[in-house]
Parts: structure tokens; C-alpha cells; sequence
């Protein structure tokens, strides 16, 4: 298997199911953080945070490595700005969770807070949309590879 190819499945395997996991963070956990009470909260907060860390952190961390692979090994039929475009996205999703979620994320660590979970409910649609362009994008990119080929 090329090298080329191997990042489109690499990314594939790592951005789609992101997307499905964002989705269901954004529409089912993050909301639901409210009706847990303010007892129990922190301890919940803690093992939100822990369990769904093993399971974005890898799908991350793979999803950038294998976008970076992209820039030194674009498919031979991918324009050169699509390119740039996805890693463009895949950075971006790892700004918004540094300097946007994760700040609030640490406001909950210390008890349920309103204007923190409001603020990561609302802010978190960035990494929605971000993750739900890339694999939009990945999409097309296979579709039209396998037209073209």
C-alpha cells in the first residue's frame, strides 16, 4: 500500500469516528452535565474527563499525525489546497479544545459551574463543525478518488 493512501485511510479511521463522538458529546454528554447534581458533579466531571481521554486523545493524535503525512505525501489527485485545508481543520480542533474547552472543562473540575457549562456547550459547536468539515471533506476525497480511478 502507498503511502498516500495509507493517510486516507489512516485519517479516515481516525476523523469519522470523531465526528460520531463530537456529535455525541455535543448533542448528549455536554448537556446532560446539568442534571447531574451538584454532589455527585465533580466526581462525574473526573470520570467524564478520564474515560472519553482514552478514548479522543489516540483518535486525536492519529487523526494530525496522519493529516501531517498528507503535506509530505498528497495523493497524486488531490489538489494541493485540500491538503492544506484538512490540516488546517485537524489543527484547528486542537486549538478550540486547548484554548476554549479545556479552560472550561477546568472551571467544571472544581463543581458544576453554569456560565462554564453554558459557555462549553455553546463553543464546543466550533470543534463540531470543525470535525464534521473534515470528514465532509474526506468523504469527497474518496468518492472522487474512486471516480477518477
Amino acid at each position: 500500500m502507498q503511502l498516500p493512501t495509507l493517510a486516507l485511510l489512516g485519517q479516515l479511521a481516525t476523523t469519522l469516528p470523531l465526528v460520531g463522538l463530537i456529535w455525541l458529546v455535543q448533542v448528549v454528554a455536554y448537556p446532560l452535565f446539568a442534571r447531574v447534581g451538584s454532589a455527585e458533579f465533580p466526581a462525574y466531571h473526573a470520570a467524564h474527563s478520564r474515560l472519553i481521554t482514552f478514548v479522543v486523545a489516540p483518535l486525536m493524535l492519529g487523526e494530525l499525525a496522519f493529516a501531517t503525512l498528507w503535506i509530505f505525501e498528497p495523493l497524486s489527485t488531490l489538489p494541493t489546497p485540500v491538503v492544506w485545508v484538512g490540516v488546517t481543520l485537524a489543527v484547528s480542533t486542537w486549538g478550540a479544545t486547548m484554548f476554549i474547552s479545556v479552560p472550561q472543562h477546568s472551571k467544571l473540575a472544581r463543581g458544576f459551574d453554569a456560565r462554564a457549562h453554558h459557555l462549553l456547550v455553546v463553543t464546543n459547536w466550533i470543534r463540531t463543525l470543525l470535525w464534521t468539515a473534515r470528514g465532509a471533506i474526506l468523504i469527497w476525497v474518496v468518492a472522487d478518488s474512486a471516480i477518477y480511478s
